[in-house]
């Protein structure tokens, strides 16, 4: 009988019982359009809580476009947003650099450097 992927011992669920609980898919999609990434260095960056105005010099798109980028960013926790008057201030949630350090770790412990099987680079003219 072949064996199948549900038979195959997990050894890696017994050191990583919670890197599941660290892969929040909302985290990831938020951050995977190029306008949001440039949006959060352009946030990093200022230093101070930004206004849409003022992180939209990051990107090439229309105001309401940054605008609905930086409302998925906080509905994903990864920036937040406090009112002041009539404006919106952004900054980047210090939650994102201990979430993605807490699973940078956590592959780390699952997935040692030492451990990865070393693979000989891809030279010219070879398939």
């Amino acid at each position: 009988m072949a064996q199948t992927y549900k038979d195959k011992p997990h050894s890696a669920a017994s050191c990583c019982p919670d890197l599941e609980g660290l892969l929040d898919p909302a985290v990831f999609r938020a951050l995977g359009d190029p306008n949001r990434v440039a949006l959060i260095a352009r946030l990093g960056r200022s230093g101070r809580p930004t206004t849409v105005t003022e992180a939209a010099d990051c990107c090439p798109v229309d105001l309401s476009v940054v605008s609905r980028h930086l409302a998925v960013l906080r509905e994903a926790g990864v920036v937040l947003a406090a009112k002041q008057g009539r404006e919106v201030r952004y900054t980047v949630s210090r939650d994102l650099a201990a979430s993605l350090r807490a699973l940078a770790d956590a592959l780390d412990a699952c997935c040692p450097p030492d451990a990865v099987p070393q693979v000989a680079p891809h030279e010219e003219g070879t398939p």
